[in-house]
């Protein structure tokens, strides 16, 4: 039966699978803060690609970031909704994650992965792996956001591998890193291996967004009371 899967934790990409992640179609849309207008048609483009109808479904995968607050929620709100219209589970999976068990297999034995991804603000949203049984990763350090030459700094990984587009913008930080060729942003296709993977491991896939910092926008702390 069929799983649809959504990230929006840098562009908008929407996959339909069979269950056993094989996809079926797929939708990708690199246009930047524009994800709430994006992600209803690409979803029901890419169910209409795919020839399944939505009542078909049997779980929801979502990428959970690391993310700037707003282009994530629209993918994490939209996942909830449709899971809890549709009666199925709603299985959350870091999306530095995913991309770390694409490039894993290119990676030489013993070497730890790091992924960068763009966290604006001159700083990257980053994790480091190493392999794991099955479709699976090892975390080795947890998600974070900081400055790139941050990374240089952690002897655990060096002679390690770099993989997303932190690595791409910030090459000097990442010198002492074999740099793999990367596709850019995630294909949210392959967030499903690793939710398969994890459930029937038992493992909990909360759909809990990692924003890692505070929202660039905050409310107003209202008008200041002006003594006379």
């Amino acid at each position: 039966m069929p799983l649809l899967a959504l990230d929006t934790s840098a562009a908008v990409s929407v996959a339909v699978t069979d269950d056993d992640g094989r996809p079926l179609a797929r939708r990708h849309d690199d246009l930047p803060r524009h994800h709430a207008e994006l992600l209803a048609p690409m979803v029901a483009d890419a169910l209409a690609d795919a020839g399944v109808d939505r009542r078909d479904l049997t779980a929801i995968v979502v990428g959970t970031g690391p993310a700037p607050f707003t282009g994530l929620r629209v993918g994490l709100v939209t996942a909830r909704t449709l899971a809890l219209a549709l009666g199925v589970d709603a299985l959350g999976v870091p999306s530095l994650d995913a991309i770390a068990a694409a490039a894993l297999p290119r990676v030489p034995d013993g070497a730890p992965l790091v992924v960068a991804t763009d966290a604006r603000r001159r700083e990257v949203y980053w994790s480091a792996y190493s392999r794991a049984a099955g479709a699976d990763v090892d975390v080795l350090v947890a998600p974070r956001v900081g400055p790139a030459h941050e990374i240089a700094a952690e002897p655990a990984l060096a002679r390690g591998c770099v993989v997303g587009a932190g690595a791409a913008l910030y090459p000097a930080a990442f010198e002492g890193l074999t740099h793999l060729p990367d596709a850019g942003t995630l294909d949210a296709a392959e967030l499903v291996p690793l939710a398969l993977a994890r459930r029937a491991a038992g493992a909990d896939l909360p759909t809990t967004p990692l924003y890692l910092r505070r929202p660039d926008a905050v409310p107003s702390a209202g008008s200041k009371r002006v003594l006379r």
